[in-house]
């Protein structure tokens, strides 16, 4: 039941990020004009601060406060939610300026390959030190 609730709080909590991230790039560049990468980096960033927090407390359950941990978990966070930046941006730059899609229909299909990718970087780079405790308890 463990790897059973795992991926569906996986799949609650990234489903919320990815609302928030739509949402707040939705707002952003169809509300205000900003323009799609300027909006994507800014809902990138408040999608990754609500799944940092999500992520460690009722995903992946790093109860670990320690500031080694806590520290590595964050900086590991950070590195790898930039590279999914990356994998955004580069999505949204393909659909939209090469393909011509739609703004908002790109931005749903980036955060699907986005999610994908960082569930994996969490459970196997991010969070891994917390499961190999657990194997050798």
């Amino acid at each position: 039941m463990g790897k059973k609730k795992e991926l569906i709080m996986y799949l609650v909590f990234g489903g919320l990020t990815t609302l928030i991230n739509i949402i707040v790039y939705a707002v952003l560049e169809s509300g205000f004009g900003v323009d799609y990468k300027l909006a994507t980096t800014v809902a990138w960033v408040a999608a990754v601060v609500f799944a940092f927090i999500t992520n460690k407390l009722f995903v992946f359950e790093s109860k670990d406060t320690s500031a080694r941990t806590s520290t590595r978990e964050f900086v590991l966070f950070i590195f790898f939610r930039i590279l999914s930046l990356g994998v955004d941006l580069g999505t949204m730059m393909l659909l939209i300026d090469v393909l011509s899609q739609d703004s908002l229909l790109s931005k749903i299909v980036a955060n699907v390959v986005v999610v994908i990718f960082n569930y994996f970087a969490s459970k196997y780079l991010i969070f891994a030190e917390k499961k190999e405790k657990e194997v050798e308890a």
